[in-house]
């Protein structure tokens, strides 16, 4: 592990991304960098939800029941992480932010100053290679197709784009902390 950044003050960084984009990966090894850091992961929070979770099973807007739940885990998001950088800790988040939900994360995030981070690799290489490979359900590659039109629609201008298609992760996380925190280096 490299050694902790020195930012001297916490922050507040949110990896986005579609489906195997590598925001899980970035994110934890990006909040290691820190003297005191927390990985708040999506997925983890979803978990959470034993019985009567509901998730959208094709392509496109999740039903009813289904957004009032990605809703409530990214609210619980921003409410821990407001938690642990009240109390001095960097934190990083992770999760697919697209459409209203970029909305909700800076009415969740308000008052707190926050940077965006889009994880935004080539779509043949989520669906030809991180998505089959990694240990979660693999979605396929018409949610690849479906989840990158809507990121590059929905969130373009916002945030720090990275192509990390070719890079480790290692690479990514220098060059987020290198762009976020030029006069520090990664």
């Amino acid at each position: 592990m490299k050694s902790a950044h020195s930012h001297d003050r916490p922050a507040i960084i949110v990896v986005t991304g579609i489906m195997a984009a590598g925001k899980s990966t970035i994110a934890r090894l990006l909040a290691q960098r820190f003297a005191r850091g927390v990985h708040i992961e999506a997925d983890v929070l979803q978990q959470m939800i034993v019985s009567g979770g509901e998730w959208a099973k094709e392509p496109g807007e999740p039903g009813a029941e289904a957004a009032r739940q990605l809703r409530l885990r990214l609210k619980n998001m921003c409410l821990l992480a407001t938690s642990f950088f009240g109390a001095g800790f960097s934190v990083v988040l992770d999760d697919i932010i697209i459409g209203d939900r970029w909305q909700h994360l800076q009415e969740d995030l308000q008052g707190v100053p926050f940077s965006l981070v889009v994880l935004a690799p080539r779509v043949d290489v989520v669906a030809g290679q991180r998505d089959i490979s990694r240990s979660k359900r693999p979605l396929g590659e018409a949610w690849a197709i479906y989840l990158d039109q809507v990121l590059r629609t929905t969130m373009a201008g916002n945030g720090l784009w990275i192509d990390n298609s070719d890079q480790m992760p290692d690479e990514t996380v220098d060059q987020i902390l290198g762009q976020l925190w030029p006069e520090q280096g990664a």
